[in-house]
C-alpha cells in the first residue's frame, strides 16, 4: 500500500517542479510601423472657394505619412487663377510637403514663380504657402525678374498674397530705376 500511495505523490511532485522550472514563453512583440500609409502617384489637388477654382497642385508623387503629413518627393507644379478662372501665376519646385498640424505647404529647391500678368519671375530656394491666409512668404534669398524691363531686385525675405499680384521683400539689395521725379535728398 505504501508504494501506491507514493507513486502519485512523487508524481505531483515532479509534475509541479517541471511546470515551475518550464520557461515563460516569451509573447510576441509588436513592432510599430513607421512607414508611410499610402503612397500615391499623379496626384491633382484642386483647392475653391465659393464654387470657383483657386488653385491647382499637382505632383507625380504623394506620400502620406502616419503624422497626417504629405511629402511631395518629385517636382511639384502649382497653378493660381484669377476669378475669371485664368492662371495668373505658376509656381515650379523639385519638391514639397504639407503639414498637417499646422495646414502649411512647403515647397523646396529651385522654386520658380511666374506672374503671367505683371510679366514677373521670382527665384528662391523654399517657399511657404498658407491656403487658410492665401499668403507666401520665406526667410531665404530671393529674386524678381522684370520680364518686361529686365529689371532685378535681389534681397533676403518676401512676403505675398498666393496669386503674387502683391509682395513686399524684407531686405532688398540690387539696382532699382527709381520713378520720375524721385531726388536722392
Amino acid at each position: 500500500m505504501g508504494d501506491k500511495l507514493l507513486s502519485p505523490f512523487c508524481f505531483c511532485i515532479l509534475l509541479l517542479l517541471f511546470i515551475a522550472c518550464q520557461k515563460e514563453k516569451s509573447k510576441p512583440q509588436s513592432i510599430t510601423y513607421r512607414g508611410p500609409l499610402e503612397e500615391a502617384e499623379n496626384i491633382e489637388v484642386l483647392y475653391s472657394e465659393a464654387g470657383q477654382l483657386k488653385v491647382k497642385v499637382k505632383t507625380a508623387k504623394q506620400i502620406k505619412l502616419p503624422s497626417e503629413d504629405k511629402f511631395f518627393p518629385k517636382k511639384v507644379f502649382v497653378d493660381f487663377y484669377a476669378p475669371t478662372g485664368q492662371v495668373t501665376t505658376t509656381l515650379e519646385s523639385d519638391s514639397g510637403r504639407y503639414e498637417y498640424r499646422t495646414g502649411l505647404y512647403f515647397v523646396k529647391g529651385n522654386v520658380k514663380v511666374v506672374n503671367t500678368q505683371k510679366q514677373e519671375r521670382l527665384f528662391t530656394d523654399e517657399l511657404t504657402w498658407n491656403p487658410h491666409t492665401q499668403k507666401v512668404y520665406t526667410e531665404k534669398k530671393v529674386v524678381i525678374e522684370s520680364q518686361t524691363t529686365g529689371e532685378r531686385i535681389n534681397g533676403v525675405g518676401l512676403d505675398a498674397n498666393q496669386d503674387f499680384t502683391q509682395y513686399s521683400i524684407r531686405k532688398p539689395t540690387g539696382f532699382f530705376n527709381a520713378p520720375a521725379g524721385f531726388s536722392s535728398n
